[in-house]
């Protein structure tokens, strides 16, 4: 057996030995629910379960009660595997965070041992509040990935794909402030906020028309109004705009806040734009991590979907790491079908037989391609001549 077989092999074998405990996590982290920024239980046992097995674990970093790094290795190729743990309001894990997370200390825990053999640093991060939140662009921004050459992760999924296509994406809430009134006395008296989203919402709903293929905006209106004989003097709603390219979204974003604009001109009220979160980017896969990362799933026999690459076209804080950083996100399926993600039926299918085998070759995948970038000489010395700084 070669260097690198043997050291898949070992891989493999810790991970299986800590099957149990990872396939627990999963299901711990899925019944507990959590969103953004407050994941504190989620955090806690995914760096407890790190810390068993050896890593250096830092929690709270960058400012963030619920992010942590874990380290073991002292080689000079540095590979960072991101766990995510945050839920959904309402729905939980419809996204399937807890197989992420799981996966990424299982790919940890394959690594632990056979580190400094191979010549590398494993760094797990966990990274808060991908729901919006942009945890992982507030960590990259305040150091949490510096020094880091490649940085990968894994996703459930209807589908197997070694990638997500992606979309940028702007997060915002929209306030408008009106004047209340009695709405059948003194209605001339009133300035009717809830009126504005309406104006607004018919705005964007034309605007359609004209959109790019990868144009999106949706919303959600969170607040009305009170009492329907008051004149709802606040309305408030949250938004996401999404077009395909952080430059294509700056345009896009433009020509939807003027529908917003025309909610507030048409009504009298005032309009107040707040964001929520940083911009998330169109995600840069590297062709030869995800090549060695698709092999390696095969391997364990995994089976790409063909013809879906289009199917599922979401955002993710992930996208801005691969701009600055070689990185991959590859789907897993978990046998949800005809439940997709953001689902209440896909939260149950993150918690299934198949979502258990998923954090487990989620993890040895990961684990694989890691030791393949670690002994690909040409794709190793690419990743080596550049590690992260943030500004």
């Amino acid at each position: 057996m070669t260097t690198t077989q043997t050291a898949k092999q070992q891989a493999r074998t810790a991970i299986a030995n800590a099957g149990d405990r990872l396939i627990g996590l999963s299901r711990m982290i899925h019944d507990h629910p959590e969103l953004g920024f407050e994941e504190e239980q989620a955090s806690t046992w995914c760096a407890g379960a790190l810390t068993d097995f050896g890593f250096v674990v830092e929690r709270g970093i960058c400012g963030l009660s619920t992010a942590f790094s874990a380290t073991r290795g002292t080689g000079p190729l540095t590979v960072a595997i991101c766990a995510e743990y945050d839920a959904l309001p309402a729905i939980g894990h419809a996204c399937g965070h807890n197989v992420i997370a799981s996966a990424a200390v299982g790919a940890g825990i394959g690594l632990s041992l056979i580190a400094d053999d191979l010549g590398i640093t494993v760094r797990v991060l966990g990274t808060p509040s991908e729901e919006g939140g942009g945890g992982k662009i507030l960590m990259m921004e305040r150091g949490g990935f510096d020094g880091v050459n490649a940085a990968m992760m894994v996703h459930p999924s209807p589908h197997e794909l070694d990638r997500m296509p992606c979309l940028a994406v702007s997060h915002f809430d929209v306030r408008y402030t009106g004047k209340e009134a009695h709405a059948s006395a003194f209605p001339e008296l009133g300035i009717n906020a809830a009126d504005a989203i309406t104006v607004a919402q018919v705005a964007i709903g034309l605007l359609r028309q004209h959109s790019g293929r990868d144009d999106q905006v949706h919303g959600i209106v969170t607040y009305g109004g009170a009492a329907p004989n008051v004149v709802p003097a606040l309305a408030v709603a949250k938004f996401y705009v999404r077009a395909e390219t952080l430059e294509a979204l700056e345009g896009w974003e433009r020509r939807v806040v003027r529908c917003f604009e025309a909610g507030a001109l048409a009504t009298g009220a005032s309009l107040e734009i707040v964001p929520q979160g940083p911009r998330y980017s169109e995600f840069l896969t590297d062709e030869a991590m995800a090549a060695l990362y698709r092999s390696n799933a095969e391997a364990l026999g995994r089976v790409f979907s063909p013809g879906t690459e289009g199917t599922m076209k979401a955002s993710t804080d992930m996208g801005n790491v691969s701009l600055a950083i070689p990185s991959i996100h590859p789907l897993l399926a978990i046998d949800s079908l005809p439940a997709v993600n953001h689902q209440a039926e896909f939260a149950a299918a993150a918690a299934s037989p198949a979502a258990d085998r998923a954090v487990l070759d989620g993890a040895v995948a990961m684990a694989w391609t890691t030791i393949d970038l670690a002994g690909e000489e040409a794709v190793r010395e690419r990743l080596s001549k550049t590690a992260y700084r943030h500004a």
